[in-house]
């Protein structure tokens, strides 16, 4: 016995040596510093483009919530669409409000955008019925009231409104390029394996050009055009592709949840789209690109039947590779994963000259049963990224990562939840810091 129990402390200690059941040495040292608290499942953050200083958090739960250049956060909401999503689910939901955006010129004309889950209708005659579905993508414009620290809810205009079949996988990430046309993410309809009700069978929503659902779109919203509620840029990839959806930029997403645009240097695009059972994914997205899902799930051939066993072989021509791939705790568990689902992720353009250029993401957890998030920041090298985990100095950071996003000024925020669901009023938003 005695014997047996030196061979597995010496495999035990062998195996450590090794790496394999521990994470990798941390990249750097960063400390987190809280800018609001009291929150409920905050998911986007983003400044207000006026010189005020203000930055705007968006509570799934329904609000957008102001906190003032002293640090200060508002009692009041912004904006309180409470009465417009739909009723979440209190264990676990990725439906609510989910994404925010100011018009670039929003110190002129007040107009900001919002993207949100109502429940599901079709309106026929001007009368509203209820379909079976799950919910509706709604992206609409609204404007400021008076009220700097107040918006205006009567005066909403819906520019989109895109059937879910689903609960999850809604994406729900807006940011205005620097072409000034505003970008929107939407997953891929939900449920698993881009397969089922829903679905496109044959080839899955994300891949289908005559479906909204798994891309990027671009939309130009101060202009009408096609009998929509805002214009279709005329260089957007598909405008002339018969049956493809002319919003589209790119396709190939599973559940793009977060993303951003560098705020310096090529004003690239990262995407950071949650994948399956094995693999997570970050991406740099161009025009017209095909990001692989449900082909791909990270660059490894995917099988919607079999998600959990890859195909040695499949198309990889014409569908671009992520920057970033990580393997999935689900699958590997403790051999060198890395967390469950991908939060992107933000480009560090702030004051501090050693990060700049790195790219910070995170990881909601690294078990879906408990509150292990992760920060990650990943380095350029000559075209090739490595990432590496950021390693918090000043707090136990014990929670779920909701989201890692960025201020005007390129400083980074992590988005952090204490429990699983929409529900509490316990979350905060840290700026993470040297």
């Amino acid at each position: 016995m005695i014997g047996k129990l030196k061979w597995v402390i010496s495999a035990v200690i062998a195996l450590l040596l090794l790496g394999w059941v521990i994470q990798p040495a941390y990249a750097l040292n960063v400390k987190v510093k809280v800018i609001a608290d009291g929150l409920q499942s905050p998911v986007d953050l983003k400044e207000a483009p006026d010189g005020s200083g203000r930055l705007f958090i968006v509570e799934q739960t329904g609000t957008i919530r102001v906190v003032m250049p002293n640090g200060t956060m508002r009692p009041e909401a912004f904006l309180d669409l409470r009465a417009s999503i739909v009723k979440q689910y209190v264990r676990f939901d990725e439906r609510g409000t989910l994404g925010l955006a100011f018009h670039p010129k929003y110190k002129s004309n007040g107009k900001f955008y919002v993207h949100y889950s109502a429940p599901i209708v079709l309106e026929v005659e001007g009368l509203r019925h209820e379909i079976f579905g799950n919910h509706t993508t709604y992206v609409s414009e609204i404007k400021v009231s008076d009220n700097p620290n107040i918006a205006d809810p009567k005066s909403e205009r819906v520019l989109l409104k895109v059937a879910q079949p689903q609960f999850n996988h809604n994406g729900g990430s807006m940011n205005f390029g620097p072409d000034g046309y505003l970008y929107i993410s939407l997953g891929d309809g939900g449920f698993a394996d881009d397969w089922g009700y829903g679905h496109n069978k044959k080839t899955g929503n994300a891949q289908d050009l005559s479906n909204l659902l798994g891309k990027i779109l671009r939309i130009d919203v101060n202009s009408k055009s096609m009998g929509k509620e805002y214009g279709i840029p005329k260089d957007n990839p598909f405008v002339d592709k018969k049956g493809a959806q002319p919003e589209i930029f790119a396709y190939g997403f599973r559940n793009p949840w977060r993303m951003t645009f560098d705020t310096g240097g090529k004003r690239q695009l990262f995407v950071a789209d949650v994948q399956q059972n094995s693999y997570e994914e970050v991406n740099i997205v161009t025009k017209g690109g095909n990001y692989g899902w449900r082909v791909l799930e990270g660059n490894h051939c995917f099988d919607y039947l079999n998600p959990n066993d890859h195909l040695s072989s499949c198309i990889k021509s014409g569908k671009i590779a992520p920057i970033i791939e990580y393997n999935h705790c689900n699958k590997f568990g403790g051999k060198n994963c890395f967390g469950v689902n991908v939060q992107g992720g933000a480009v560090y353009r702030g004051s501090h000259s050693a990060w700049k250029g790195k790219y910070f993401f995170g990881d909601w957890s690294m078990t879906f049963g408990g509150k292990s998030g992760r920060i990650y920041a990943a380095t350029n090298n000559g075209g090739k990224w490595s990432f590496e985990r950021a390693n918090v100095t000043n707090s136990p950071f014990i929670t779920h990562v909701l989201a890692v996003t960025q201020d005007l000024k390129g400083n980074v925020y992590a988005m952090t939840s204490e429990s699983m669901g929409p529900f509490g009023s316990r979350d905060k938003v840290y700026q993470i810091v040297p």
